[in-house]
């Protein structure tokens, strides 16, 4: 398996650490190889899936330079590809992902934590789309800011290729929290051991619902309906909503209170 990502496994969850220092994380075909198969692994044992990188960059995009020489070598440009399943079966994966952004994330990078669940940034990370620089549209990073962020945000970070802190990212909604760099392992592993105490196929449906609503559904009435129909399946998985229910009605303490 590559040496350039590293899986760390705990209790019901794991840490996917980028460990590229050398060449910002940037994603080669070896990386990209790697986290898929990671991915895969994972499905059967991790609730909850930490993405970080190493050093003071989390992911400085796709490896250009390895993309070039390849098409030079009259090879078949499969870079966007890879990069696109990767992102979606993070979407597709059961697992919560948190990404805990340590440091810089360019395009890729900043696709990378939109595909995640949720967002921890230090207050050193930054984030940046400089593809209209080379007079291209950020084909992953523009799509999944452009559907977390308003218009004129993502605008800014598309057509002007200026980076924006952390306090920046929090503000606008890229990120849930920014953190003291030094805390940033310690928070995330805090929230991932939350989550991980909580029922899995509640957390896969959960998150289902999350990518559905509003992006493909969208009234009002239709939301309520398919959050009906979101318990109606996990109970018909699981009895750990009834057996929740039941001892919380005779007194006990409801797990998600903390």
């Amino acid at each position: 398996m590559s040496e350039l990502v590293v899986v760390t496994q705990h209790d019901h969850w794991a840490v996917i650490r980028l460990a590229r220092a050398a060449k910002r994380n940037a994603l080669n075909r070896e990386m990209r190889t790697a986290l898929r198969t990671h991915l895969e692994a994972l499905k059967p044992h991790a609730r909850v899936i930490v993405l970080t990188g190493t050093d003071a960059v989390f992911c400085a995009g796709l490896d250009l330079k390895e993309r070039e020489a390849e098409k030079a070598a009259g090879q078949a440009d499969t870079a966007g590809d890879e990069a696109l399943e990767l992102n979606v079966s993070m979407r597709e994966h059961p697992a919560v992902f948190i990404a805990a952004q340590n440091g810089l994330a360019l395009g890729a990078g900043v696709t990378l934590v939109n595909s995640c669940d949720l967002a921890i940034a230090a207050d050193s990370a930054s984030f940046g789309c400089p593809e209209i620089g080379f007079a291209t549209y950020a084909s992953m990073a523009g799509p999944t800011t452009q559907q977390t962020v308003q218009r004129r945000r993502a605008a800014w970070l598309l057509l002007t290729a200026e980076r924006i802190d952390a306090a920046t990212a929090e503000r606008w909604g890229l990120v849930n929290e920014v953190v003291a760099a030094a805390q940033l392992d310690a928070r995330a592993t805090e929230l991932a051991e939350r989550i991980a105490q909580f029922d899995p196929v509640a957390l896969r449906e959960v998150k289902q619902a999350l990518n559905r609503i509003p992006t493909e559904i969208t009234g009002w009435r239709a939301g309520m309906e398919y959050g009906q129909s979101v318990n109606d399946a996990i109970r018909r998985e699981t009895t750990a909503a009834a057996q929740g229910l039941a001892h919380f009605a005779q007194g006990g303490r409801n797990p998600g209170q903390g």
